[in-house]
């Protein structure tokens, strides 16, 4: 399948063959839940806590004697049904992350690729290169473009300092290098730009 490759005006360069084993697959979208789900999960912090019956203020001894006092016996003040007291149950620090293997990984983002580009949401850039860091110019560039929310994928080597600093200014556009792409980041944002040199890193990436 042949794709076009365009400027940030929106004007045609050239055309390039697309490995359709990476996007053009059938879609999955139990797979690319699944990896949603691992990177939501790899993110969570898991540092609720609670203080236990050893961590709370208060005695150990009985706070009054068994018999005698007309009240329910305790052995000590610290029980969650005391003022101050402890939490039954309550959180702990723990990892919430759970593994994907590879394949499932691989499969998840072809999947997502394949999704984008069948939705015609891929654009596939000549260079992110640009000879002022002024917003304004960039803005108008992208006008060229209908788009609700972007994000930009350039190659391994650094991005251009120009269109770092002009884009970081304007809403809903993300910057992420090739070698970081993931589901998440593809599925949430409308459009993909991809530059050139991000194809082949990309496609190496997923064979």
């Amino acid at each position: 399948m042949k794709k076009q490759i365009v400027n940030l005006e929106n004007k045609k360069i050239k055309d390039f063959e697309i490995n359709l084993n990476i996007f053009g697959i059938k879609l999955l979208p139990d797979i690319i839940h699944q990896y949603i789900r691992y990177q939501n999960a790899k993110s969570r912090q898991g540092t609720h806590k609670t203080k236990s019956r050893s961590e709370v203020n208060g005695k150990a001894k009985k706070p009054f004697s068994q018999k005698g006092t007309g009240n329910a016996r305790q052995g000590s003040s610290k029980p969650p049904h005391f003022r101050g007291g402890a939490t039954s149950m309550g959180p702990v620090p723990r990892d919430h992350s759970f593994t994907l293997n590879k394949k499932e990984k691989k499969i998840a983002l072809k999947s997502a690729l394949s999704s984008k580009l069948l939705e015609d949401n891929i654009i596939f850039l000549d260079t992110l290169e640009v000879k002022t860091h002024k917003t304004k110019d960039l803005v108008s560039k992208l006008e060229n473009f209908d788009f609700n929310t972007a994000l930009f994928v350039y190659g391994e080597e650094k991005i251009n300092d120009n269109f770092k600093k002009a884009s970081s200014n304007i809403p809903h556009v993300s910057l992420l290098s090739c070698s970081g792409i993931n589901v998440k980041d593809l599925i949430s944002n409308h459009k993909i730009f991809i530059d050139e040199k991000s194809i082949n890193h990309i496609t190496k990436r997923l064979s």
